[in-house]
């Protein structure tokens, strides 16, 4: 009998995505957002890791992906699922595994399938899964629970949240911000054919409706969450994983609703992070590690004992993990570069203090202005993300975001429309911005969200010292990927900055503009692995 299957990641097939957004309306935030993603080749629609794909003759199970690694959720629920005497069975990527799902969906004894959402930001791709499983096996309990059931239940009322549930079409909700305790008293309910009633912050189908339990706090002990390798295959490990040394985060920034969902920061010790080390060293696969702790670096004495610990054990992996500016020394720097630290992903958000201020962000610019160089210059990669059209901000405040950039040159970095979310803390603050409006269509005293779409355009085509980092299906973390599949450094930047000509070229002579032969056969390529030249 299996007990549980649990599925990762839809990353959606890309053209149908595509289609989809560009029906809702070419001005659409959503839209002009999605057209710094993908060119055109032969009419269909490619992101980067596509063209990759198509240039190196890569298909099936050969195709590279931005999740070609172990769904961290997947790896977590799993293990604790195991601990708890619950058999497992999964799938990571649904797009490239469906014959393999089908085949575990005819499984007679399945009992339920749990479907994680981390990455989600609407119903599409789940709706997808659901049908899919729904199709393949009509016994089996549909689960889903993540980041994104959590959001919604924050924002919607009673009556648009019993619709939500019934869109998505699931049997079972799990409504908290962890929630492995919750699956597991859900399977024992479902094994043992006993009632959900009694189990906290779910919501269930009963009699063609939902009903929701009550709501209690969720803490699984973080020794709890440290991943069973032994549980996977080699193959299914792979060469690269990821690894959570902490819940929720210390900070409290107004554009995010994680430290306030999360509970308290908590984070594991250096012999418990040593212990998992060793685990991943003893699967034989690994080569580089995903630190995925928003605030991998503090406390900032951890953070460098972790580093000594790592020195001392000579592990034969690269690591790259997220990066606080403000926690951050020369003596961390350096231990960072002995112990193998291939490039961090910096969330600048803003080069104004004035929107940082606004944001309740730690870090100010002058941490940033001090701190690439001193990565530069000890080999190690940055990428910096930032936020446009924040309460408060101005063309003014861009500009000092242009300068900072174009200052310190990080290797490469992004700019995001910003998101208006209402589970957010800035949201109690919208009456002294004048905050109007919700996701990507809101408007306050200083900005509205067309004006922010404008000059993330601008940045986009105007930036000199960065590249732009292409977004859907390709992050900071593709750089490295990329390397390990043979792909020199110096080729994968020549690759992105072709691609990312070739969409500038079609935003400064509109949507029917033809990409130049020329242009796409350096493309081409600049795309192809040496070995392929």
């Amino acid at each position: 009998m299996t007990d549980c299957l649990l599925i990762g990641h839809n990353d959606g097939h890309f053209p149908d995505y595509v289609n989809l957004v560009g029906k809702w309306g070419s001005d659409t935030a959503l839209w002009r957002r999605l057209k710094l993603a993908f060119i055109e080749v032969d009419g269909v629609p490619h992101r980067s890791m596509d063209i990759i794909n198509r240039y190196n003759e890569r298909s099936g199970d050969n195709r590279l992906s931005n999740m070609d690694f172990l769904w961290p959720a997947v790896s977590h629920l799993a293990s604790h699922l195991a601990a708890k005497g619950f058999t497992f069975d999964f799938i990571n990527q649904f797009q490239e595994e469906k014959d393999a799902l089908a085949a575990k969906l005819q499984r007679e004894d399945l009992l339920a399938v749990a479907i994680t959402t981390t990455l989600y930001v609407g119903n599409l791709w789940i709706e997808e899964i659901v049908e899919f499983v729904r199709k393949h096996n009509r016994s089996a309990r549909i689960i889903i629970g993540g980041p994104y059931i959590r959001n919604q239940v924050d924002v919607l009322s009673p009556a648009e949240l019993a619709a939500f549930f019934a869109e998505l079409d699931a049997d079972i909700y799990v409504i908290t911000p962890e929630g492995e305790l919750t699956l597991t008293k859900v399977l024992d309910a479902i094994k043992s054919g006993r009632s959900l009633a009694p189990i906290e912050n779910v919501a269930y189908r009963e009699n063609g409706w939902f009903v929701r339990t009550a709501a209690a706090a969720e803490s699984n002990p973080i020794s709890e969450g440290i991943v069973d390798y032994d549980l996977f295959s080699p193959r299914a490990v792979g060469d690269s994983v990821s690894v959570r040394t902490s819940k929720s985060c210390p900070f409290a920034c107004s554009f995010c609703a994680y430290p306030q969902q999360g509970g308290a920061y908590v984070y594991q010790d250096v012999a418990d992070i040593e212990a998992q080390l060793d685990r991943i060293r003893r699967v034989g696969t690994v080569t580089a590690i995903s630190f995925t702790d928003d605030t991998f670096n503090v406390p900032k004495r951890r953070f460098k004992d972790v580093m000594r610990m790592m020195i001392r054990n000579r592990y034969d992996f690269r690591w790259n993990s997220f990066l606080r500016a403000d926690h951050v020394d020369a003596e961390a720097i350096e231990l960072m570069r002995e112990s193998g630290c291939e490039g961090v992903f910096l969330g600048v958000e803003s080069g104004s203090d004035t929107v940082l201020k606004n944001m309740n962000k730690a870090a100010r610019a002058e941490h940033y202005r001090l701190l690439i160089p001193q990565l530069r210059e000890a080999g190690i990669l940055t990428h910096c993300s930032f936020i446009i059209g924040f309460p408060g901000e101005t063309r003014a405040t861009v500009a000092e975001t242009v300068d900072l950039i174009e200052e310190t040159r990080p290797d490469t970095f992004r700019a995001q429309l910003w998101y208006c979310d209402p589970a957010t803390p800035i949201w109690g603050r919208r009456q002294e911005f004048g905050l109007t409006g919700t996701g990507f269509e809101w408007s306050h005293r200083t900005m509205n969200a067309e004006t922010a779409t404008d000059i993330v355009d601008e940045l986009f085509l105007n930036i000199k010292g960065s590249t732009w980092l292409p977004q859907h299906g390709f992050e900071s973390w593709s750089l490295y990927y990329l390397q390990r599949r043979g792909m020199p450094l110096p080729q994968i930047m020549t690759f992105v900055r072709k691609f990312n000509e070739a969409i500038k070229s079609r935003l400064r002579h509109g949507d029917g503009h033809r990409l130049d032969p020329g242009l796409l056969d350096a493309i081409a390529a600049s795309s192809r692995f040496p070995s392929v030249q």
